[in-house]
Order: structure tokens, then C-alpha cells, then sequence
């Protein structure tokens, strides 16, 4: 997969549905940038939240599997190489319907966090989406609903604070006039004090 990944390096920095848009607004401000913030940025992709959360005066490390992506530390999500704790905020965006095991990377981000992991993904809409993902990208691997993000949140000891839904890129039921409008899903949640 990485090599793949590696050699989309540059359409992903240069793709505006990766750029910009209110979704990465809103994930920024979440984090709640500043001089003493210390951020994770997990499948930093083009590394569009890691610029963002460094003007606006965070430290941010980069992960990705991807070399090419040019993180300043290759590692799948599954797998952080940090410490417990190391983090003020772990963000992933639009990435983890790659994850071979999400579960486990979303354990991963709650366990090198000391406050919040901020996560964006495409939800599910049904499993012939899925399977049309899987043909377009073999690297997909599931969209999850916010149900099951929730659960998983929990599950490895965040407790969920906000929640909000986008409509992303058009793709064709949600097809109109010919188009798929997919739906992501951004949500916050910190670290359990429990």
C-alpha cells in the first residue's frame, strides 16, 4: 500500500477537496491551535491539517505510511512510534477508511493523546458504496456510520464532545442529477477522565 500511496503523493497535495474547505475549518478550530499546543497529525496525506495547525502557532509531528507524503515519521496508525501521552491533540483526516485495523489505530491515537483526538472520514452509506470504493481505490478498506464511530471512540476511552456532518466531493439514492454526494463526519473527543 504505501507505494501506492507514495505515488499519489502529489495529487493529494494539490487536490482542493484536501486543501481546503469548511470541514478542515472546522476540524482546526477544534483543536483549538496555539503556541503551546503540540499536535499528532495521523495519515497526514498532503499535510494540509499539519499546515494549517502550524500557522496557527501549533507544533505538529506527522505520521504517515506513505514516504512520499513526506511525514516527518513513516508509520501506519495502527502502530504510533510515541510515548504514551505525548500529544495535546491527535488529528486524522480523511484517511481512516484506509485503515487496515481501525480499532487499533484509534487506540493508538487515544493512547498517545493527553487531551483530544479530532477525526474526519466518509461515512457509510451501504455496502454497495463500499464495494464501488473498493473497485475505485483497493486500498479502501470501510466507511464506518457515526454510531459505530462513537462506539469506537468509547471504546477506547474518549468521550465524544461534538460532532458535526459535511457533504463531500460528488462521486450517483444519493445520486442527483447523476452525482454521488458523499457525507464525512468530524468528530472531537478527549480523553476520558474516568
Amino acid at each position: 500500500m504505501t507505494d501506492v500511496w507514495s505515488q499519489r503523493a502529489d495529487a493529494f497535495r494539490e487536490s482542493p477537496t484536501h486543501r481546503e474547505g469548511p470541514d478542515l475549518d472546522l476540524l482546526v478550530e477544534w483543536c483549538d491551535p496555539g503556541p503551546d499546543v503540540k499536535v499528532l497529525d495521523v495519515a497526514t496525506g498532503g499535510g494540509h491539517v499539519a499546515r494549517r495547525l502550524r500557522e496557527g502557532g501549533c507544533t505538529v509531528v506527522t505520521v504517515d505510511p506513505a514516504p512520499g507524503m513526506r511525514p516527518d515519521v513513516v508509520s501506519r496508525a495502527e502502530e504510533l512510534p510515541f510515548e504514551d501521552g505525548s500529544f495535546d491533540v491527535v488529528t486524522c483526516r480523511i484517511a481512516a477508511h484506509h485503515f487496515e485495523d481501525i480499532r487499533k489505530a484509534i487506540a493508538e491515537m487515544a493512547r498517545v493523546t493527553q487531551g483530544v483526538v479530532v477525526i474526519e472520514d466518509n461515512v457509510f452509506v451501504d455496502e454497495r458504496v463500499e464495494e464501488a470504493e473498493r473497485l475505485r481505490d483497493p486500498t479502501h478498506v470501510r466507511c464506518y456510520s457515526e454510531d459505530e464511530w462513537k462506539e469506537m471512540l468509547t471504546e477506547a476511552g474518549l468521550e465524544v464532545e461534538q460532532l458535526e456532518h459535511f457533504e463531500r466531493h460528488p462521486v450517483a439514492e444519493h445520486v442527483e442529477d447523476g452525482v454521488l454526494t458523499l457525507k464525512s463526519i468530524v468528530v472531537k473527543a478527549r480523553r476520558s477522565q474516568k
